[in-house]
């Protein structure tokens, strides 16, 4: 199976600054992120509501902060693969 991600993530074209790359890889940063956050967080539910996925008690407040984290992950994993070269 990994081998199998590998191809997908080679065979994408690549921008220096952008490209679908990163742009998957920040996406999956960010839902890991949310399904993690959306059991750590102890006192959900104390602003405003947003139906994300059919989730109850899970509102703005829950999704900044994770999406927040999701980011800061995403941009370390980017960081991380550009300096190993498995991302150009």
């Amino acid at each position: 199976m990994e081998n199998n991600f590998y191809n997908i993530i080679a065979t994408m074209p690549d921008n220096s600054l952008w490209s679908a790359k990163i742009g998957i890889i920040m996406v999956f940063c960010n839902l890991l992120s949310i399904g993690i956050g959306r059991y750590a967080i102890k006192m959900r539910g104390l602003g405003p509501s947003i139906p994300v996925f059919g989730i109850q008690e899970f509102g703005l407040p829950e999704l900044l902060a994770t999406t927040s984290l999701g980011h800061v992950i995403g941009a370390g994993t980017i960081i991380g693969l550009k300096s190993i070269g498995i991302i150009n």
